[in-house]
C-alpha cells in the first residue's frame, strides 16, 4: 500500500507524520507540542496480533451473544467512568474543542447498546420457506457466522467513533478485531484497547498495532475482513491489495455533500444547519456539508445571514468552560489542502464573506469561511475540502440544484431544507447518495435502525442498522430433511427415459404459466 496524503478523513498510511528511528511522534495540533512516542508494529509484530487474537475468537464465538454482550457493557460502564479523561486525551491528539470530544464517547456506548439490544435478533438463524414443492421436505436455514479476525484501519478526525463503531459491531458479532489508527491520533484507540485488556480484563480478541504504510499493508494481508475509512486513492489501494488474498472489504471513502434550500425553506434553521453542518469538528467531518446551493428568490439573504453567523463564532482551545464552537484542524497536511481550494475560488471570482485565511502562530489552525458565489468550476465545488469551509451557489430551481448536487463522484449523504416535508422526501429519491436529510443535517448518522454508507466513489458497505453487523459474517446455508430419507432421490444416478420424462413433467408443471405449456400442449 502506497504512502497517501488524505483530503478528508486522513490517511490510514499517510505521509507527513514526524516519525523518528521505528516509532511516530504525536503532536498537540493546537501548538505543535510533543505528547507522545508511539512505536512502529513491524509486519513480523502485525502477524503475531493476529495471530493472537485469532487463538481467542473461537472461545469468544462459543461464548454466546449474551456473553459477549455482558462484555461489552462492561466496556461502556468503563467509557462512561473515564469520560472526562478520554475527552482531554482526544483533544489533546486532534485539536477539537471539548464539545465535539465529547460527542465521541457517548455516540459509541449508544452503538454497544444498540447492537446489545438487537444484536441477537439481527444474527439469528432465519429460516425461509421453500417456493418449490418437492423441496418443502427439506428444512432451510440461514445462519451468520463470524469472519475470525477484523482489521479495522481508522482515519484521524474521529479516532473513538471511527476506530470502535465498525468494531464493536465486528465483537458483538463474534469476531476478533485489530485497529489499526491513524498516525496522527494513535493515543485514544490505544488507552481504550489498554483498558478493555487490563482494566476490565476482557478476552483477549480486541488489540491495536501502530504505524504507517507497511504496518497498514501488513494487517490487510494477515486478517479475514477489513473495514477501512478513509480518502478514495488509499481505500483503493486496501482493495487492491485485498484483492490478491480475496480478502472482503467495507470501504467508508469520505463525500463532497450537498446541502440544497428551497424558496420556501425557514431561512434561519436553514443557516443554522448549515453553519453546523459544514463547521464540526472543523468541517473535518466525511458527511460535512460542503457546498450549498439557494434557490434565487432566497439567495442573498441566506448568504448575508450565514457570513454574519460564522463571523461569531469562536475559535480556539478550551475546557469544559466550552468557550470556543471551532478547534483546530488535526492532520498537519489538511490546512495546505484548504488554502489551496479558497484561494482558487477567490481567483475564479468567488467573494470570501468571512474567514478565508490561515490563523498566524504554531499549530494548524484555518478561520471559518463562507464563500459566495460559488461555480463547478472551482476545487472547492468538486473536491473534498475537508476543512472548516462552506461554498454558497445559486440555483434557478430545484431541478437546477439536483442536477449540480448529483454533479460529483462522491455519494455519501446529503440534505434537504424545506417547509414541505413530503416535497422533500420526494426530492431525496433523486439524489445520488446514500442517505438524504430533510430540514436537517447528520442525523442519519446517529439513527442507528438505518444503514450509513455511500454511493460511487464514497465506498462500498454500510455500517449500522443490521447491515453494520451482519458484513461481518459470513452466510451459510444450511438444508437438512425434515422426515426419513430413501435410498436415493430421484435427480440422483442412474438417468433413464422413464425417470428423466417424470421429471421433465413435473418442473414443466412446477414452472411454466398457463396450462397448455404447463401440460406440453
Amino acid at each position: 500500500m502506497e504512502a497517501t496524503t488524505r483530503p478528508g478523513a486522513g490517511s490510514a498510511t499517510g505521509d507527513g507524520v514526524a516519525a523518528a528511528e521505528g516509532a511516530i511522534e504525536v503532536r498537540r495540533p493546537a501548538d505543535g507540542s510533543l505528547i507522545a512516542t508511539v512505536p512502529i508494529d513491524s509486519p513480523e509484530r502485525v502477524r503475531e496480533v493476529v495471530e493472537h487474537v485469532r487463538e481467542a475468537q473461537r472461545e469468544w464465538e462459543a461464548l454466546g451473544f449474551a456473553g459477549r454482550r455482558r462484555w461489552l457493557g462492561k466496556l461502556r460502564d468503563w467509557l462512561f467512568d473515564n469520560e472526562e479523561r478520554i475527552s482531554e486525551l482526544m483533544q489533546a491528539e486532534t485539536g477539537k474543542v471539548r464539545a465535539d470530544a465529547e460527542l465521541e464517547l457517548p455516540l459509541i456506548c449508544d452503538v454497544i447498546n444498540f447492537y446489545g439490544e438487537n444484536g441477537e435478533r439481527l444474527l439469528a438463524d432465519e429460516t425461509p420457506s421453500p417456493h418449490m414443492p418437492a423441496i418443502k421436505v427439506k428444512r432451510l436455514r440461514v445462519v451468520y457466522r463470524p469472519h475470525e479476525v477484523v482489521g479495522n484501519i481508522s482515519p484521524w478526525n474521529f479516532p473513538l467513533i471511527l476506530s470502535f463503531d465498525d468494531s464493536i459491531a465486528a465483537l458483538m458479532a463474534g469476531c476478533a478485531v485489530v485497529i489499526k489508527p491513524s498516525e496522527f491520533t494513535p493515543l485514544t484507540p490505544m488507552e481504550v484497547v489498554r483498558a478493555w485488556k487490563e482494566d476490565i480484563g476482557g478476552p483477549a480478541v480486541l488489540d491495536v498495532v501502530n504505524g504507517i504504510a507497511e504496518t497498514g499493508g501488513a494487517l490487510v494481508d494477515a486478517c479475514d475482513f477489513i473495514q477501512f475509512t478513509g480518502s478514495e486513492r488509499t481505500g483503493k489501494a486496501v482493495m487492491k491489495r485485498a484483492a490478491e488474498t480475496l480478502t472482503p472489504v467495507s470501504l467508508e471513502l469520505g463525500g463532497k455533500d450537498p446541502m440544497i434550500v428551497l424558496r420556501d425553506a425557514n431561512v434561519e434553521r436553514a443557516v443554522n444547519g448549515a453553519a453546523y453542518g459544514g463547521l464540526l469538528n472543523t468541517g473535518q467531518i466525511c458527511l460535512s456539508i460542503e457546498r450549498v446551493y439557494v434557490e434565487e428568490p432566497i439567495y442573498d439573504e441566506f448568504v448575508s445571514r450565514l457570513a454574519q453567523r460564522v463571523s461569531t463564532l469562536r475559535q480556539g482551545t478550551d475546557t469544559t468552560s466550552y468557550e470556543h464552537d471551532v478547534g483546530a484542524m488535526t492532520s498537519p497536511n489538511q490546512p495546505a489542502i484548504v488554502e489551496v481550494h479558497v484561494e482558487d475560488a477567490r481567483a475564479k471570482g468567488a467573494r470570501i464573506l468571512t474567514g478565508g485565511r490561515r490563523r498566524d502562530g504554531p499549530g494548524e489552525w484555518y478561520e471559518p469561511t463562507v464563500i459566495a458565489d460559488a461555480d463547478h468550476s472551482m476545487k472547492v465545488m468538486r473536491e473534498e475540502t475537508f476543512g472548516p469551509v462552506i461554498p454558497v451557489m445559486k440555483v434557478r430551481d430545484a431541478d437546477e440544484a439536483l442536477l449540480l448536487a448529483n454533479d460529483s463522484t462522491y455519494g455519501l449523504a446529503s440534505s434537504i431544507f424545506t417547509r414541505d416535508f413530503h416535497r422533500g422526501e420526494e426530492l431525496a429519491r433523486r439524489i445520488d447518495a446514500g442517505a438524504v436529510n430533510v430540514d436537517d443535517v447528520l442525523t442519519h448518522y446517529l439513527t442507528l435502525e438505518l444503514p450509513m454508507g455511500g454511493w460511487k466513489s464514497s465506498g462500498i458497505g454500510y455500517r449500522h442498522s443490521a447491515a453494520g453487523i451482519r458484513k461481518f459474517c459470513r452466510v451459510e446455508s444450511i438444508v437438512s430433511p425434515r422426515f426419513p430419507q430413501g435410498k436415493a432421490d430421484p435427480l440422483w444416478f442412474p438417468h433413464t427415459p422413464r425417470k428423466r420424462g417424470a421429471i421433465r413433467r413435473a418442473f414443466r408443471l412446477m414452472n411454466a404459466r398457463g396450462w397448455r405449456r404447463r401440460l406440453g400442449l
